[in-house]
């Protein structure tokens, strides 16, 4: 077994792990299913990062089969995106059912294999969308800041 797997091509030891991590286990009653991973975080503090740091195997399987930075960095955002929601109790449990971001990272490794330039283009687009909505949501929480300060100075004067 061990043997077979080691022969296989990357993509396809990349399927297998996206389907053990988000996909292997079907929901009785239901056309859902779920993985290991929503079932790792539910484990505080510990389980979100362990979960990270699995689906970091499909990142370095992109870097290793050539994906441009833009690919790779809308890669590690679905992954911070799953931390980041996963880590708030009990909201990020449910989320991680639902939020699959080792099949959102395998669709686009599968993207970029079959439409090289066209994931590129698409990555490049959602990074540079999300840069700007970061800075947005920064500026947002200064400017929501100033506004407390300047209310509790008032209040307290």
């Amino acid at each position: 077994m061990a043997d077979e797997i080691e022969s296989q091509h990357p993509l396809a030891k990349a399927r297998t792990f996206t389907r053990l991590m988000d996909g292997a286990l079907p929901v009785p009653g239901t056309s859902f299913r779920i993985g290991l991973d929503p079932i790792i975080g539910l484990v505080p503090g510990l389980g979100d990062a362990t979960g990270a740091a699995l689906s970091g195997y499909l990142v370095i399987t992109a870097a290793r089969l050539g994906a441009p930075a833009s690919v790779i960095v809308r890669m590690v955002g679905n992954v911070a995106l799953d931390v980041a929601i996963g880590a708030i109790p009990f909201v990020g449990d449910v989320y991680d059912f639902f939020w699959k971001s080792n099949r959102r990272n395998m669709n686009l490794l599968e993207r970029f294999v079959e439409q090289p330039a066209h994931t590129t283009r698409g990555s490049t687009a959602v990074v540079v969308g999300a840069v700007a909505g970061i800075a947005a949501i920064a500026a947002a929480g200064v400017a929501l800041a100033f506004w407390a300060v300047a209310s509790l100075v008032r209040l307290l004067s």
